[in-house]
């Protein structure tokens, strides 16, 4: 038995250094976890994001700053490039909301982007198939467990040197449904592995329904997308609207900067204002009046 033991140890020692370190796992989890949002929900917390459409450093460091957990920067439906959003979150690190982006779409190249320059939270817009999810939360996640390639981002610049090790346990998805296709499959979308967080979009879905909020019609796509969650055990996320008037809700997209700069100034006017997200039912986007 010596024999045969000293033997073993003199043919693992004479194995191409490869052969040994490919039986190996890249370097363990840190199990670190920076991201607050994560942290949050999983405490039972609620959260709740102030919304980011203007390219200035100074705007988005007084919103990240000002109480929010996290900030939905929206690069789906504004003109910011991902140089301008870099700059920002750059200039802002240590900020206590997290920086979440609503990529324009789920492609390798605009998650790939994102989360170079620091993003905690991926937001996939307009999910009507499971394929669309599955592919972004490839992408979001390094090797063993996805495909995200490294890069010159400043990720390690934010979250720190070993930001390669703990990436995949704090980077979240967030997956969007806001058509009838996708409340349809929501079951599918909640249940997928990766998926964090699944937000009815309220406007969207009166949009590609045809409904509005409190329509008997329109409320069953949202109770469809509500019961799926709650079954798949993951969170739930819809306008900040909706944060006092539904139940089971823990992830809250707020204001944007104008509408919050029109409410600061009317208080300080002394006009006692109510913010649009008070009123109980969501306003719809791209409709607010100057």
């Amino acid at each position: 038995m010596k024999h045969l033991g000293f033997s073993f140890h003199v043919l693992l020692l004479s194995l191409p250094c490869g052969m040994l370190t490919a039986q190996q796992t890249p370097q363990p989890q840190t199990g670190r976890i920076f991201n607050t949002v994560k942290q949050k929900l999983a405490g039972g917390r609620p959260v709740v994001g102030g919304t980011v459409l203007i390219p200035d450093p100074d705007t988005y460091c007084a919103m990240a700053n000002a109480g929010f957990d996290f900030l939905w920067i929206e690069m789906q439906h504004s003109p910011m490039t991902y140089q301008d959003v870099a700059r920002m979150i750059r200039s802002c690190k240590g900020a206590p909301a997290m920086p979440f982006i609503r990529v324009p779409d789920a492609t390798e190249g605009d998650i790939q982007k994102a989360t170079d320059i620091g993003a905690a939270g991926i937001i996939i817009p307009m999910v009507e198939d499971v394929q669309k999810v599955q592919n972004a939360i490839k992408i979001s996640r390094f090797p063993r467990l996805g495909k995200r390639s490294l890069g010159n981002g400043q990720y390690g610049t934010l979250w720190g040197p070993d930001y390669r090790q703990i990436a995949n346990d704090n980077v979240m998805i967030v997956a969007m449904i806001e058509s009838p296709a996708g409340a349809n499959i929501a079951e599918e979308i909640a249940s997928t592995p990766g998926v964090d967080v699944v937000f009815v979009a309220s406007t969207d879905l009166g949009s590609f329904s045809g409904f509005k909020q409190g329509d008997p019609q329109y409320e069953a796509l949202v109770r469809t997308v509500e019961q799926a969650v709650s079954k798949a055990g993951k969170k739930l996320a819809g306008p900040l609207a909706w944060k006092a008037s539904r139940q089971g809700y823990m992830f809250f997209q707020g204001p944007t900067e104008a509408s919050l700069i029109k409410t600061g100034a009317q208080f300080d006017l002394g006009n006692n204002p109510k913010s649009e997200s008070r009123k109980g039912v969501a306003g719809t986007e791209g409709a607010e009046k100057p």
